[in-house]
């Protein structure tokens, strides 16, 4: 049975301030709990008795069996899938090496979970362990945002600062973002390392970051010239980039 009260508490999780408060976020349903199970410490799990009948051994602080009756109460989803989880945030630190190594994501006041839980899934997809978020980005651990991850957060690490800061700190490190002035991605030789910006969905990234940026990029339409679509959606721009860059990579 699950109590008023515990109801309430899952509910709550849709706020930010509870879930920094409590240190935890939701995540909901068969496959998005079985990938995450293993990342990340769980205090609370609610199943079905099917479901707990399908996963023995599972590693939880406290497991309530529960009907789908009581799931579809506690659940913030539409349709309700057999499982739902509370688990720990992971405390990670952030050091600018893991940008003059590798491939980074950065994003600058990124404000729709759906594009950056897609964000994360795609990073995860094309080998990018971290991505580093302005402070004005959307919460990664919104519950919109953990499950159109699709997983992905067990695998791509999250960080929150100040861009403009951080960037600062690279040096000469290769530092990517998009812009309507920029040189075609296509004709430019991308580094297996950096980083790159996206920005926000209106309003693209922010004058102080791009102040910084020293390889600005445009992403072309085809056939270039032709009237189309203002711009594309940052997630739809990010894989389009990335998928450029893994390109290239594979190349040299």
């Amino acid at each position: 049975m699950l109590s008023k009260n515990k109801i309430k508490y899952i509910h709550s999780l849709e706020q930010k301030k509870t879930r920094k408060e409590e240190q935890v976020f939701l995540a909901e349903g068969p496959k998005l709990v079985g990938d995450l199970l293993g990342h990340f410490p769980c205090r609370f799990l609610a199943a079905t008795s099917f479901w707990l009948q399908e996963h023995p051994g599972i590693q939880a602080s406290e497991i309530a069996e529960v009907s789908q009756e009581e799931l579809s109460r506690a659940s913030l989803l539409k349709t309700p899938q057999q499982v739902l989880a509370i688990l720990e945030q992971p405390q990670y630190t952030l050091n600018p090496e893991f940008v003059r190594q590798s491939l980074c994501l950065a994003l600058d006041d990124v404000q729709d979970p759906g594009n950056l839980g897609t964000i994360i899934r795609l990073a995860d997809w094309f080998g990018i362990e971290h991505i580093i978020c302005s402070q004005n980005t959307v919460d990664v651990y919104n519950p919109k945002t953990i499950q159109a991850t699709m997983g992905g957060i067990a695998r791509a690490k999250v960080h929150y600062t100040s861009l403009p800061e951080f960037i600062r700190s690279l040096g000469d490190t290769p530092v990517f973002g998009t812009f309507l002035d920029g040189k075609n991605m296509y004709e430019q030789p991308l580094s297996a390392n950096g980083l790159i910006v996206m920005g926000n969905e209106g309003n693209g990234i922010g004058k102080e970051v791009e102040a910084l940026i020293n390889r600005k990029l445009y992403i072309p339409n085809y056939p270039q010239g032709k009237e189309t679509s203002e711009s594309l959606n940052v997630a739809i721009a990010t894989a389009v980039i990335c998928a450029e860059f893994r390109r290239q990579a594979a190349w040299k």
